[in-house]
């Protein structure tokens, strides 16, 4: 019985050893696997960043009168990407390709309003969160929606990729199933305005901020009217590629500096009026 116990203890140690071994070796091919994906050398060879943009997203990266790209996005990139020793590249991006074009290399990094979800999150690796918004309904006021019940039978209104139309493509979406079809795809949120303005729309799905900074400059601003969507806040991060591991840590690390140094407050009351959400 004794020599039985002790051949059982050897037996339980050499399947342990055997496991441990497995695990190491799995954790170095994962390991391997993954940081031969990080593309930190190639991409700051120059020291330079491409980030993939819409340039019509106001208040985020847009066009000034003079064609100078601005915005809250635009000035947080370049600030933050700086702090790391890292010049910022601006490439304009038809939005419903942003991942691909994050994959395929065209572009490192997306940094523009760029919602945080689960089905963005299998494509793409998010940075922290830095920026809270929501999505609401823009209607005009001669339209008399006054709630999301009387948007029923209506033409709404969403720009093509963007998380509102996303979020309405939901199965038992309550907004759809209000509206009763599905939303009219823009490939850009100020064609859709300019639609609704026109009377080719009754109402445009967008993120509140986007509708806050386009009102405010209108002719007319007393003549639109927002109507919250009750879908729950949208935090913003900087999307990347799963395996640009270095990268990542370097924008979380930037990010935090930038929030320390007060760079994204001064933003915030810059183009929002408020300090960050």
């Amino acid at each position: 019985m004794i020599k039985q116990k002790i051949n059982w203890r050897r037996q339980l140690i050499g399947n342990g050893l055997v496991l441990l071994v497995i695990a190491v070796i799995a954790s170095f091919f994962w390991y391997r696997t993954i940081h031969s994906q990080d593309t930190w050398r190639q991409v700051t060879a120059d020291k330079t960043v491409v980030v993939g943009i819409d340039d019509t997203f106001v208040p985020m990266g847009f066009r000034n009168k003079d064609g100078q790209l601005v915005g809250y996005d635009v000035e947080l990139a370049r600030q933050s990407l700086k702090k790391i020793g890292l010049k910022a590249k601006f490439q304009v991006i038809d939005w419903s390709m942003k991942e691909t074009e994050l994959k395929t290399g065209h572009i490192d990094m997306i940094w523009n309003g760029y919602t945080k979800n689960a089905d963005r999150a299998k494509k793409v690796a998010f940075s922290d969160s830095y920026h809270h918004d929501k999505q609401v309904i823009v209607s005009m006021k001669n339209q008399q929606i006054n709630n999301l019940q009387d948007l029923k039978g209506k033409n709404l209104g969403a720009q093509t990729g963007s998380s509102g139309l996303l979020t309405y493509n939901e199965k038992g979406n309550k907004l759809k199933k209000i509206v009763g079809a599905d939303a009219q795809p823009y490939d850009t949120f100020d064609k859709a305005l300019n639609d609704l303005q026109v009377g080719r729309l009754n109402a445009v799905l967008i993120d509140a901020d986007y509708a806050g900074y386009y009102i405010a400059h209108e002719k007319d601003p007393q003549s639109f009217k927002i109507i919250d969507t009750n879908f729950g806040e949208d935090s913003y991060g900087v999307g990347m590629r799963k395996g640009d591991v270095t990268l990542i840590k370097k924008v979380n690390e930037a990010l935090a500096k930038s929030k320390a140094d007060g760079t994204i407050d001064k933003l915030s009351q810059k183009y929002f009026g408020v300090d960050n959400k």
